[in-house]
């Protein structure tokens, strides 16, 4: 069994916010998948599901403690479950990671990521974190503001593949597939090459 979960803030105010980009992948992944309706618990909206016949269960998890505790509701769903810390997958905005690009690691640092911070407090370090990219600033300053912000209408250019990518890679995720899934929202994300203009006859 896997606990696959997304971080962000609740709340309309929140929704379009950078820093929500874990909800909206998990959100992708719970309408292609056809998951059960969400319904709260664990402190957190929860809904459950599988890739495919006969595939392990997975359960979606977007904690509703805002995001500095979301170790609270991520600890009470794995301890529940009686998961361990390799059975969670942790799906949140990452400023180091350009945007629309994706990476995978276990464990490490939260580098300043205070959902990621209280979730090691609650459930120790060796968790997976799919690390979906929003970008740097570019000033330390005003990084709050950044992950704080709404995407751009821009930023749609590259956010929906991004999250219909995920959404189709997630089974190769849940199987341990890491490198699988990096390149499988690689390629699906990836711009196509814009097609050669025809050559020009020699009678023009």
């Amino acid at each position: 069994m896997i606990l696959l979960v997304g971080l962000g803030n609740p709340g309309g105010d929140y929704a379009g916010n950078r820093h929500n980009i874990g909800f909206m992948a998990l959100d992708a992944i719970h309408d292609r998948h056809r998951f059960s309706p969400w319904k709260r618990d664990f402190q957190g909206m929860v809904s459950d599901g599988k890739f495919g016949p006969g595939g392990d269960k997975i359960v979606l998890l977007k904690p509703l403690t805002y995001m500095n505790e979301s170790g609270r509701a991520v600890g009470e769903a794995a301890r529940f479950y009686k998961l361990s810390v390799g059975d969670v997958i942790v799906l949140h905005d990452e400023l180091d990671v350009v945007p629309g690009r994706v990476k995978v690691k276990t464990g490490g640092g939260h580098a300043g990521h205070n959902g990621l911070r209280s979730i090691d407090a609650h459930l120790g370090k060796d968790y997976r974190r799919v690390r979906l990219g929003i970008g740097h600033p570019g000033d330390k300053a005003l990084v709050t503001r950044h992950v704080l912000g709404d995407f751009a209408k821009s930023d749609r250019q590259w956010l929906e593949p991004l999250l219909d990518a995920v959404a189709d890679a997630a089974p190769l995720l849940a199987s341990g597939d890491d490198a699988g899934f990096q390149t499988r929202v690689a390629l699906l994300t990836a711009s196509p090459k814009p097609a050669k203009a025809p050559a020009k006859s020699s009678g023009e």
